[in-house]
């Protein structure tokens, strides 16, 4: 396993994170998802290999997710060894505080993370989405004193427009607050337009970037095609269908599977050395629910691409519409 710096901290983090949305419980919204005793190998298997990162959020299987997460890694290994991270916004109940990024619902939502986490603290807590009825100036508030009280080491955000991104950076740093350290956008190789703006001004401003959906749901794995697009999650994944549904993804899908058949390797192993060859790329979070998901992640890690084959991979990308912010 390699590590590297979490952006501008002194913090370091396995250059693949585990995220963790599959584990949990199978409910309406994530029927895919795993039950504990399915999860727990996952887990385990991933401290074996070097991984000490690891992604969850309060929403995933409504709040499951985090307490199979903090088990494991309470049985597994020790808290100081992780790097365990979080998140807020979504919904959490039917009342209108039980979601958003308001002081009072952060302030609720940080204790009952660490309520189901099992521990006293988590290393990185991010805001899900942005919040367009609360004032930024609001929420980086509640975030810094989040972090003054211990109960966070650092502070990360996740999918949204640079403009947004850069404007709550300007309001901590102009009122003295904890800046964000992170940013865990929406990228991967058939989607790629945070290449435009999001990704220049993480790089400029030492910020750490850890991808979701580096695997694009599993189109980037060669399980499916133009013909055959639908895996079992794919079929009760409206989100994930919001994401892909690009006649030419399929394009880039093909050259992948090509230039991964001509290595030898598996599609996904190269889709992931692509991106770990990427300016600024911190950590991809990558999901596992199958055997072996993991050892081809890590398998990722010693694949090095050449300008030739990055530029035959990239070439028959097309523009696509902002995605991934809702």
């Amino acid at each position: 396993m390699e590590y590297i710096k979490f952006g501008n901290t002194g913090m370091k983090v396995s250059r693949l994170c585990l995220g963790t949305m599959t584990y949990g419980k199978p409910t309406d919204r994530w029927p895919w998802a795993l039950e504990e005793a399915q999860s727990r190998p996952f887990i385990q298997k991933a401290l074996e290999l070097g991984i000490n990162f690891f992604d969850t959020a309060d929403i995933y299987s409504y709040g499951v997710s985090e307490e199979v997460v903090g088990k494991a890694l309470k049985d597994f290994t020790t808290r100081d060894a992780v790097v365990l991270a979080t998140k807020v916004f979504n919904p959490m109940g039917p009342g209108p505080n039980d979601k958003g990024l308001s002081r009072k619902h952060i302030l609720s939502a940080i204790d009952a993370s660490l309520q189901r986490l099992g521990t006293d603290y988590v290393d990185l807590y991010q805001i899900h989405r942005w919040d367009y009825e609360t004032p930024i100036e609001e929420t980086m508030e509640a975030l810094h004193d989040v972090v003054k009280a211990g109960k966070a080491r650092y502070i990360g955000a996740s999918s949204m427009y640079s403009w947004q991104f850069a404007k709550a950076q300007y309001i901590a740093d102009l009122h003295g607050w904890t800046r964000f350290a992170s940013m865990q956008p929406h990228y991967n190789l058939i989607y790629r337009e945070e290449e435009r703006e999001m990704i220049p001004f993480c790089i400029d401003q030492k910020i750490a970037v850890i991808p979701w959906s580096p695997l694009a749901r599993g189109l980037l794995t060669g399980k499916r095609s133009k013909d055959r697009n639908e895996t079992d999650r794919a079929k009760t994944d409206s989100f994930g269908k919001s994401l892909y549904d690009f006649p030419t993804d399929f394009d880039v899908v093909k050259r992948l599977g090509e230039m991964a058949a001509k290595r030898g390797v598996p599609d996904a192993q190269l889709a992931l050395a692509w991106m770990l060859s990427k300016p600024g790329i911190t950590a991809p979070i990558i999901g596992a629910s199958k055997p072996g998901h993991l050892e081809d992640a890590v398998a990722a890690l010693a694949i090095k691409l050449d300008a030739v084959e990055i530029n035959q991979l990239e070439e028959l990308y097309q523009p696509h519409p902002v995605l991934g912010f809702n």
